[in-house]
C-alpha cells in the first residue's frame, strides 16, 4: 500500500532536509496544464509507489524553465504554479517538490542533479519520467541516462511512452494552439478534463448590469493566449459549482480595452467582489464581435446564453479534479 499522506505536502528549496519523506518515488516534470501525457507519468509513479510501499510525489520547476532560456518571450502557461499543485494535489500524489528553475538550475550537469537533488536531498527510490522529458546543463539529461544509471543507484526508473489521441502525442504546445485557435473540446480531451483559470473577481465599467447580464470580471495573465470569444464555463463558488456563460476579450463594442474574462453566471444571486473564482471552459461558442447597437447585442447575448446551457447540459459533471493546497 501506498504511504498515505495527512496533506498534500509542498517541499520546496529551503525545506529542511529532516523534513522530507525518505525513499520517495517521484514523477519527474514541468507539468504544465497536468494533461494525459504527465498524468500517465504519475500514475507511473503512483503505481511504483504502490508496490514499493512509498510515498509518491511529483518533482516540478518554477518559474517554467521557458521563462528563464526566454525572459522576453510571451510564455502562454496552461497553469499557474497555484493551479498545477492544485491539479497535482487531485492525483493521490502525496506531495509535490518545488524547485527553483534559476541560473544555478540550469548551469547544474545532469549527474549532478541527480546525485545531489535527487539522491542525496530527496533519496528517492524510485522515478518515473516521460520519454521526452530532458533535465540538467545542456539538457543532456535523459530517461536513457536515468535507465543507464539506476543501477548503480539502486533506484527504479519506468520511462512512459507518449499519448496519442487520434495519432497525435498529447502535449502542452498542442493544448495551447487548441485553445489559441478556440478548439475548446480538443483541449480538454488532451488534457483529461476542462482548462481552467482563477482569479479575484475585479470591480469593471458594470455595463453587464445594465444589459441584464450583471458578469463577474477577472483579469487574466497577459500572456495568455485563449481565443477572444464566447465560451459555455462552469465556476467554482463557495463549493458548489454553476453554470454560466463568459466573454473573453476586449469588448469592440465599447472600448476595446485591455482583455478581460466577464462571466455570467446563471441563476445565481450574490456579491462576488473580492472571492476568487474557479472558472472552466466546457464549449467554445463564437469569436468576438462588434454589434453597432445595444439591441443586437442583447440578443445575441441571449442567443449565447441559450448555447451555453445546452452545451453545458451536454456535460453535467465536467470540472477539473482539485485537491487542497496550503
Amino acid at each position: 500500500m501506498t504511504i498515505p499522506a495527512a496533506k498534500f505536502t509542498i517541499i520546496r528549496d529551503d525545506t529542511p532536509k529532516t523534513s522530507i519523506p525518505r525513499g520517495a518515488v517521484v514523477a519527474l516534470g514541468n507539468f504544465d496544464g497536468l494533461h494525459l501525457g504527465h498524468r500517465a507519468v504519475i500514475d507511473a509513479a503512483l503505481a511504483m509507489a504502490n508496490e514499493l510501499g512509498r510515498p509518491a510525489f511529483a518533482v516540478t520547476f518554477e518559474p517554467h524553465p521557458r521563462k528563464y532560456f526566454s525572459p522576453r518571450t510571451p510564455q502562454f502557461r496552461l497553469t499557474d504554479e497555484t493551479a498545477k499543485l492544485r491539479l497535482l494535489a487531485g492525483t493521490g500524489l502525496a506531495g509535490a517538490v518545488v524547485m527553483t528553475f534559476d541560473k544555478g538550475r540550469a548551469e547544474t550537469p545532469a549527474h549532478e542533479f541527480i546525485e545531489r537533488d535527487l539522491i542525496a536531498r530527496l533519496g528517492i527510490s524510485g522515478i518515473a519520467v516521460g520519454y521526452d522529458f530532458h533535465f540538467g546543463k545542456g539538457r543532456v539529461g535523459s530517461p536513457s541516462l536515468l535507465m543507464s544509471e539506476a543501477p548503480r543507484l539502486g533506484i527504479k526508473v519506468a520511462v512512459q511512452p507518449h499519448v496519442d489521441i487520434a495519432e497525435r502525442p498529447v502535449s502542452s504546445s498542442a493544448i495551447r494552439m487548441a485553445l489559441a485557435e478556440g478548439e475548446v473540446a480538443d483541449a480538454t480531451t488532451m488534457l483529461g478534463g476542462p482548462w481552467f483559470v482563477s482569479g479575484p473577481v475585479i470591480h469593471g465599467e458594470k455595463r453587464g448590469r445594465d444589459l441584464g447580464y450583471p458578469t463577474a470580471n477577472i483579469r487574466l495573465d497577459p500572456d495568455c493566449g485563449l481565443k477572444h470569444g464566447i465560451y459555455a464555463v462552469r465556476v467554482a463558488i463557495g463549493g458548489t459549482h454553476h453554470d454560466g456563460v463568459a466573454s473573453f476579450g476586449r469588448r469592440p463594442t465599447f472600448d476595446n480595452g485591455a482583455p478581460l474574462l466577464e462571466t455570467f453566471v446563471f441563476d445565481f444571486k450574490g456579491d462576488l467582489y473580492g472571492q476568487t473564482l474557479d472558472i472552466a471552459f466546457i464549449g467554445f461558442i463564437r469569436e468576438e464581435l462588434k454589434f453597432d447597437g445595444i439591441e443586437a447585442l442583447i440578443q445575441q447575448m441571449d442567443d449565447d446564453s441559450a448555447k451555453a446551457r445546452a452545451l453545458l447540459a451536454a456535460a453535467p459533471t465536467a470540472f477539473p479534479v482539485l485537491g487542497e493546497i496550503a
